[in-house]
This record gives structure tokens, sequence and C-alpha cells, in this order.
């Protein structure tokens, strides 16, 4: 017995180093193209918005943690699919099951592998997608409000806040732009109007101010419905006064860490307190998920008699146990974000699938060892 015992705590690492090392490498595999492929939506800001590129890759980084969240349950289910696929086809597994291994012994490894995956999404959800979102929610806020000049499209009006939209012709190589209209309704009684040739953005102790040049500002008076208008060869607005506060923003539930979703300290309406609390669940559900991508593929390989031909039928069994798997999960939490009564099924969709593959392991065990008898003693 203590020569098998060995022999399970070597199979065990073995199986477990395999495992891990696949999915870190699917992880980071999928998590870079993803990653590309999303980054080339903020390259905008540099192009078009003068943004510096290091702003770009912080932005970029920041975003890195929410695909980490959805890759990373899938990085467990391929490499437990490929590694025990692999140890099939090169006939290491049937050598394993010829020495009596059950398939509750294999299944060992894969749950320590799950633990790991969902430690590590636990951390995600807890703390640094929440830290993340925030920062990422934060940094767009000051640059719609502080870096007014890098939001302005030629040839369309900008909305800056709601006292102030923007208009701009062109902008020539100097960086001037070229026919600018100003709609300002600080004072909604007596909205203002200016019209400029040429003007300049300038950052200046923390402010951003628009100077104008040969224009005019008209003013409107809606009481007495007079109209004001007043020639002006150089005209300064400060846009700090225009801009909201940052104290304003109201942080969104992606943003909250569990203690400000579960017990948030503004006064917030009962549909919003719903919403947090199901935003809580998902911090523990979407972990949880891990297990049960991380079992599926030993359920549909272990079992039967091994195929000199292959296991096509049983890979694409699995893939599509895992299709069926992640479509019920998106439904429930769709589901969720209309009634919230029905975040418990969240939790059975995570769990179901890691309790029915346990079963179907414990249930072939049984007949495995009632079948092979003979092997299980010789081993002893």
């Amino acid at each position: 017995m203590g020569g098998l015992s060995q022999y399970l705590t070597g199979l065990n690492r073995y199986i477990l180093r395999q495992c891990l090392s696949v999915m870190l490498f699917v992880t980071g595999a999928l998590t870079a193209a993803v990653w590309l492929a999303q980054s080339l939506r903020l390259v905008d800001l540099i192009v078009n918005r003068g943004l510096s590129a290091e702003m770009f890759l912080y932005l970029a980084l920041l975003i890195m943690p929410r695909f980490l969240e959805i890759v990373l349950p899938i990085g467990a289910f391929i490499a437990v699919l490929f590694v025990f696929n692999r140890l099939t086809t090169e006939s290491e597994l049937v050598v394993m099951r010829a020495a009596g291994v059950s398939p509750l012994s294999l299944a060992k490894p894969v749950l320590e592998l799950a633990a790991i995956a969902f430690a590590m999404l636990m951390v995600l959800s807890l703390y640094l997608l929440p830290a993340a979102n925030r920062e990422f929610k934060d940094l767009l806020f000051e640059i719609r409000n502080r870096f007014v000049s890098s939001l302005l499209q030629e040839g369309s009006f900008t909305t800056i806040s709601e006292k102030l939209t923007i208009y701009i012709g062109n902008r020539n190589d100097r960086g001037e732009v070229i026919g600018l209209l100003i709609d300002d309704e600080r004072d909604r009684r007596r909205p203002v109007t200016i019209l400029a040739q040429r003007g300049a953005f300038a950052d200046t102790g923390g402010a951003t101010r628009i100077i104008m040049v040969n224009g005019n500002r008209q003013q409107y008076d809606r009481e007495t419905g007079k109209l004001s208008v007043l020639t002006f060869d150089r005209y300064v607005l400060d846009l700090g006064m225009l801009r909201d506060p940052p104290e304003g923003r109201v942080p969104e539930a992606q943003e909250r860490f569990l203690g400000e979703l579960l017990f948030p300290s503004e006064g917030i309406d009962e549909g919003t307190r719903e919403a947090f609390l199901v935003e809580a669940n998902e911090r523990f559900t979407v972990p949880l998920c891990a297990f049960s991508f991380a079992i599926l593929p030993l359920a549909c390989l272990l079992p039967g008699e091994f195929n000199r031909r292959g296991q096509l039928k049983r890979v694409l069994l699995a893939v599509g146990a895992a299709l069926v798997f992640e479509t019920a999960d998106l439904a429930v939490k769709n589901l969720e974000g209309r009634y919230p009564a029905a975040v418990p099924l969240s939790y059975l969709v995570a769990l179901l699938p890691f309790a029915l593959a346990l079963g179907v392991l414990a249930h072939r065990g049984i007949g495995f060892s009632l079948r092979r008898p003979a092997l299980a003693v010789a081993v002893r």
C-alpha cells in the first residue's frame, strides 16, 4: 500500500504540473489575443485625440483583469482536456488504469488545479477587477473633463457637460482650431453663443482655457426676448468653471468592492440595491465555475474503454458540454439582471456540472474496480 500511495502522490504531481503549465500558457495566450484586439479601440485616443502613448498603455493595462476573469476558466478546461487526451494518446493513461488508479484518483490533481484557478479568480473578482474598473472610469472621466481639446472631433458637435457644447471646423498645422462655435448654458435664463474665426486651447495651472480671436459673443435674454451682441478681437473662456466635479461621479456596480456592494454608503433606490446584490453574488459564482470547467473533460474522457482509434467523439462531447454550460450561465446572468430573485440559480448552474461530473467519475470508478480486481490485487 505504501508503494501505491507514493505512486499516486508522484502521479498527482506529474498531472498537476502539466495541467498548470498548459493552463497558464493558454490563459496568457488567449488574454493577450483578446487584450490586443480590445486595445485597438483605445488607439483613437492617441491618433485623433492627442493623448500620450503612456496613457494609452496604462488604459490598456487597466482593461486586462476583465479578460482574465473570462479566459482563466476556459484555460483550465483546455488544459485538462489537452493533458488527458495526450495521456490517452500516448498510452500513459492506459498504464495508470491498469495499475488500479481510479477515475476519482485521477481527478485529484484536476481538483487541485481548479482550486488554484478558483483562488486566482477570487483575487481578481474581489480586488483587482473593481480596482481596475474604477481607475479606468476615473481616468476616462478626467480625460473628458480636463483634456477637453483631445475630445473634440473636427466637423462635429461635442458635448463637454450639460452646460457646454463645442463645435470646431478643422485644425491647422500649428494646432489652432479654425471655425469655432460654443454654446454656453451656464445661465439658463441668458444662454450665450460664441462664434470665432480662430482659437486655441491652453492648459495653465491645472485649468483648461479657450483663447478665441476675431469673433462675437451673443447673449439672449429669455425673459425680455432681447439679444445682445459683443464683437471681440480676443476672448478667453475658462472651461474649469463648466466641467462636472469629480466627486459628482457615482461609481457603478462593477467598480465597487464587495463591502460597498453589500453596504452602500449613499442613499440608493431599491432597484440599484438589487443590482448591487446581483453583482456581489457574481463575485463568487464566476470563480466557482472554475471547478465545473476543470472537471467536465474528465467526465467525458475517462469513462468507457480505451479506443486506439482516438477520442475525437469524447473530445467533441466535452467541448459541447462546456458550450452548454457557458450558454446556461449567460442565460442565468441575463435573467438575474431582470429578476434578482433568480440569483440562487447562478449558484446552481455554476456547481451542477461539477456535481454531475463527480457522480459520473464515482460511478465509473466503482464499475472499473469491479471489472479489474486482479490488477488492483497485483499492485498491492
